[in-house]
This record gives C-alpha cells, structure tokens and sequence, in this order.
C-alpha cells in the first residue's frame, strides 16, 4: 500500500463528504479511492469512516487520524514546494477568504500596491462575511474583521487594530445639520449595523461611554450596505476608518465628533495551525500589515 497516496485519498473524502467527489478531486475513479481507503484502515487496524444513508462521518479515531493527515501532508507539501520556490520571488495561487469590507470597500486601497510588488503571485479571492472552514475550502489564509478567535486549530496574526468612527455624506449634513454632542444624536438617523444590537456605545477620548440609540428608520445586515447608505446621504454610520479612510480624505465622507470612537475591530490573517507559512502566504501577510500601518499614518503602501 502507498500510504501517502491512502492518506490523501482518505482526507479528500472527508474534505468533500463524498467518494465520487474525492475521486475527482485527485483525478481518479470512485474504485480506486474506496480502495485506497479500505486498505488504509486495515493496515491501521481501525474504522476510520461511518458510512449510512445520509452520508459519511468521521469516527472519533478517524477524526484524530484526519488531523494528523493534514499536518504530515502539509509539511510534506511544503517541504518539496521549498525546494521548487526562491525565497526572493513567491509565486503561485494564493487562495483568499475575504470580508466584504476588504475585499470590496477596500480592494482598490491594497490590491494596486500588492500586484505590483509580487507579480508571480496570483490571487484567487473569494469575499464571504460568514466564518468559513478554510481547510474544507481550500484556502491558504484568510482575513477576518473580529475580537479574539475561539477556533484554536487556527493560527491568528493581528495586521492591525481599527477605530470605529462615526461618517456621514456631505449632502446629509446640508440637510440635517453637524451634530457637535452625543446628545444631538436624537435630531438624526443613526444607521443601525445589525451586529451592534439597538443602540451604539460611543467612547470619548477621556473614556467617557454614552449610549445612543440607532435604526429608527433604517437597520441593515451587511457592512457593503451600511457603507453604501452613509455614501446615499441616508444617515450616520458607524464604520472602520481603515475602510472609509480614502472617502474621508476626498470628503465624499465627513467624520462627526472626531473625539468619539464606537468601539475597534480587530484585522486578523487567518491561517490553518498545521500548514505552513509559504513564501506567498508569508509575503501577503507582511504586505497587509505594512499596507494598514501605513493606512494609519495616511500614507500609502
């Protein structure tokens, strides 16, 4: 039996859920997977698959053993790669697991300065706000907008941490008025960001909290849509500066009590434990923290 050959069959079929699907993947039949797997586990001695009607599961031996697959295949695959790539010049597809706000509001900030500066590196970016498997989904990293992650079979990089600022559109203000206090907040529309709950906690630079209520009129689920209200005139938003710093500097967008913040976010490049940090992994990562510690400045990498 080649065992490796077992081996990455065994994880393709827990990774697509299906014998039919594994075959694919690793550009053979459904005989010779099923095959493969079979004498896998009788050389371990133990079931590592349950098969029934609605599909297949791991054991809690098949389980441990999927985990371990990916660690030996992993460094495996990275060692051979090492001897392939030149340090000086990563290359390849670079799968990307994206939140809308960065890879939508602020693709055009970073992606410029990144192609330019790693041209053998080609990107595969999928945007999705939801927490996704990277391992199932075939990603190399991802970057996540969030507080500290539960998931420790993850590695976790902070690329930078964000003030939440308060941002409205120009023509909203010749409308409404510039609120100067908290309290004014009563005589506006505060968009409310379903993620929030019912009312915002503005912190002031003295670590004064006021809680304000927000969605009066209007409430939304998705950061692309907030952003996009703010840019209509519909109200006050409360977003990263990192994603709205370039409309701010063009004034297409106003920040109100700049002495005020809603809370930071946190920016995290997202990693598999197991895998290892490859030249392009590694180079993208670098970049984005050099992008956004650059961003706080006002400067552009």
């Amino acid at each position: 039996m080649d065992q490796l050959s077992a081996m990455r069959a065994y994880r393709s079929i827990v990774e697509s859920g299906s014998f039919t699907q594994a075959a694919e993947r690793l550009g053979t039949t459904h005989t010779s997977v099923s095959r493969l797997l079979g004498q896998l586990e009788k050389h371990l001695g133990v079931r590592l698959l349950n098969r029934n009607s609605r599909g297949l599961t791991t054991t809690e031996a098949g389980a441990h053993y999927y985990r371990d697959c990916i660690d030996i295949l992993e460094r495996m695959d990275a060692a051979q790669q090492r001897l392939k790539d030149d340090p000086s010049l990563p290359s390849g597809v670079l799968r990307l697991s994206l939140p809308h706000a960065v890879g939508a509001l602020e693709l055009g900030q970073w992606l410029p300065g990144f192609a330019q500066r790693h041209p053998q590196i080609h990107l595969d970016i999928s945007c999705d706000d939801r927490i996704v498997d990277l391992v199932k989904g075939g990603f190399d990293i991802a970057i996540r907008i969030s507080g500290p992650l539960a998931d420790s079979s993850l590695v976790a990089r902070e690329l930078a941490v964000s003030d939440r600022v308060l941002v409205a559109a120009p023509q909203y203000i010749a409308h409404h008025g510039l609120p100067r206090t908290t309290a004014d907040f009563h005589n506006h529309q505060l968009l409310a960001y379903a993620g929030d709950g019912p009312t915002l906690q503005l912190t002031s630079h003295r670590g004064e909290v006021a809680s304000v209520k927000a969605g009066d009129r209007l409430r939304l689920d998705s950061i692309l849509s907030l952003h996009a209200a703010a840019m209509a005139g519909q109200g006050i938003a409360a977003l990263t500066y990192l994603t709205v710093r370039q409309e701010l500097a063009a004034g297409r967008l106003l920040r109100l009590l700049p002495q005020h913040h809603a809370g930071q976010r946190h920016y995290f490049a997202i990693y598999p434990h197991a895998r290892q940090l490859t030249p392009k992994v590694r180079a993208f990562t670098e970049f984005m923290r050099a992008h956004y510690a650059a961003a706080r400045q006002g400067n552009v990498v």
